[in-house]
């Protein structure tokens, strides 16, 4: 117990010493990897003699949910369901099986755009080394992707794959729910002015130097450009594309936003971006959104309150939401 307390304390010296550097009119910034993905935390400091505190424990909430949650950690509990719930139902963590509810409330609402079980096919594609899966393959696995095939039940807190191949990935929820768990961090530590990213999926509180914080959307197709530099505050963005892990063989892109009805590439969008409360529902938001295409995506968020997008289609060509739109 002492051996771990001193090694916790000289964790926060450390990290203190390193952010040194990035204070600046009482501001932290901080990027490290995490999830597959870059992640970074700026909060303005309510406490110095707290900041390095509040950083470790932001820090450490990534990590506690990627050992959760990673589909490629075999120790994570996502790992153990992707190994067992086809023989039997498995008891998880109620934070797990939370967000498992959450995701399948997603599906229903997207009529399956966004389902977890694409990973039945999807753990088959390699975009670092330019692999994807035969038609064969595809057509033999695709009918395992089906969220209906999770069983959930609550009164157990348990899971079970109605279907022997069924693996799940929550690729495109877990990244927001970080993000947002990493925001309530700060707030319980007083913290009223923050920015937390992790890959394409991020969430602002308060302002920057008492003004909007300008968040940019990367351009599909140019990575030294930005699409739009958008003035915000109090609010959750995502944004998915076909840009980020991407393979190109024989003129066709293989990215890995998987479309659940084909076990192919979703096609049709190079980029979607969508603003939203909570970052879990905008990352999910966006996925979903990417899926179903430019008219179905946009009738989705149309209709849904609080909720914004910005599309680019597979011609380069920019479409708002109508609440966007109407601000032009």
């Amino acid at each position: 117990m002492y051996l771990f307390s001193l090694k916790a304390k000289l964790a926060l010296i450390i990290l203190s010493l390193f952010i040194s550097f990035d204070v600046d009119c009482k501001w932290i910034s901080h990027s490290f990897e995490v999830m597959g993905t870059q992640s970074t935390i700026e909060f303005e400091v309510p406490s110095e003699k707290i900041a390095p505190k509040t950083l470790q424990l932001v820090i450490d909430e990534m990590h506690r949910i990627d050992a959760l949650m990673s589909p490629f950690k075999p120790t994570s509990e996502l790992s153990k369901i992707n190994r067992l719930a086809s023989t039997t139902p498995i008891h998880i963590s109620k934070e797990l099986y939370d967000l498992l509810v959450k995701s399948a409330d997603f599906s229903k609402l997207t009529e399956g755009a966004f389902d977890i079980s694409f990973s039945s096919v999807g753990y088959l594609y390699d975009y670092r080394n330019s692999v994807k899966p035969t038609q064969k393959q595809i057509e033999n696995l695709k009918k395992n992707i089906n969220y209906r095939s999770i069983r959930l039940n609550k009164k157990n807190q348990t899971v079970k794959f109605l279907q022997p191949l069924v693996k799940i990935d929550l690729g495109g929820i877990a990244k927001g729910y970080a993000v947002d768990q990493c925001i309530q961090i700060l707030k319980d530590n007083g913290v009223v002015n923050a920015y937390v990213s992790a890959g394409g999926d991020s969430r602002i509180i308060g302002k920057k130097d008492n003004r909007l914080w300008y968040i940019g959307i990367k351009h599909p197709r140019d990575k030294k450009r930005l699409l739009v530099n958008l003035p915000l505050e109090e609010v959750s963005i995502s944004t998915s594309g076909d840009y980020e892990r991407f393979f190109e063989k024989d003129g066709v892109r293989y990215h890995h936003i998987i479309d659940p009805k084909t076990g192919d590439s979703a096609r049709g969008l190079q980029s979607v971006t969508i603003l939203a409360p909570s970052s879990t529902t905008a990352d999910a938001l966006s996925t979903s959104v990417f899926v179903l295409g430019l008219n179905k995506g946009l009738k989705l968020v149309n209709g849904l309150a609080d909720t914004s997008a910005i599309l680019v289609d597979s011609q380069g060509r920019l479409h708002y939401s109508d609440d966007i739109a109407r601000l032009e």
